[in-house]
């Protein structure tokens, strides 16, 4: 099974078609999304509603949790809670519905997937390193985790041969081979914020045993000018000329 990894959309869909392009090129079976769908960008329902044209499977990003009023906006910066605040009065009662209904772990038969942690994914905790791993590695069902969050692209992973060992992973293709249990940040499709601002996402081979990260260009500029005619904060448009 080939399965295609989304990271955070934020309603970038210039991104997130980009990326959909490169999973059929790549002949992807399955779509997963690490969540954080919505917030951010000026397209929300136009990536509702590709990603339920294509049948991915998505869990629940914070964003998408405070959309629907699950999460009290104190816990967002001022850009993100103006931002949340215009989501919420785009979105149709339906897409309401469908974002609250999102679960906040997956597991499949070959990977899990959650938003932030896996352990405690209603926290929406940051993995950015080693300590930030160990509990959700002790707790996964499956060998292989995608989570998001952070939007910066990392692997934390135990060898069979050194099993309670949490180590960083090196370069953009991971081999899963020698892994015990892997829990892998694909960064952001619509806001990235490692210095690279093209669209990371992630191909997983399950039976190559291999995740690669990739990024692909996208029309940033058609979003930037979207993001500044919604009249949401220019600096949502300015920064993703730069990634950060």
């Amino acid at each position: 099974m080939k399965y295609g990894i989304l990271g955070d959309i934020h309603s970038n869909i210039s991104a997130l078609r980009a990326v959909l392009e490169r999973f059929r090129n790549h002949g992807v079976d399955r779509v997963l999304s690490v969540g954080d769908v919505v917030g951010y960008g000026a397209a929300p329902s136009e990536c509702i509603a590709l990603l339920r044209e294509i049948g991915a499977r998505v869990v629940k990003g914070n964003h998408d949790a405070a959309c629907v009023n699950e999460m009290d906006l104190a816990y967002f910066n001022t850009y993100a809670r103006t931002a949340v605040t215009w989501t919420r009065a785009q979105l149709s009662s339906e897409e309401c519905a469908w974002l609250a209904r999102l679960p906040l772990t997956l597991d499949l038969e070959d990977c899990s997937v959650a938003h932030g942690t896996y352990h405690r994914p209603e926290r929406f905790d940051y993995v950015q390193g080693e300590s930030d791993a160990e509990a959700s590695l002790d707790r996964l069902p499956t060998p292989v985790c995608f989570v998001g969050h952070s939007h910066v692209p990392i692997a934390l992973v135990r060898l069979e041969d050194d099993p309670l060992r949490t180590a960083r992973a090196e370069g953009s293709e991971i081999d899963l081979s020698d892994v015990r249990r892997a829990l892998i940040n694909v960064g952001s499709v619509g806001q990235p914020r490692d210095d690279d601002p093209r669209a990371a996402y992630a191909i997983f081979d399950s039976e190559e045993q291999r995740v690669v990260i990739e990024r692909v260009r996208y029309d940033i500029e058609l979003e930037a000018r979207r993001i500044r005619a919604a009249g949401l904060p220019p600096v949502l448009a300015d920064r993703l000329f730069h990634g950060v």
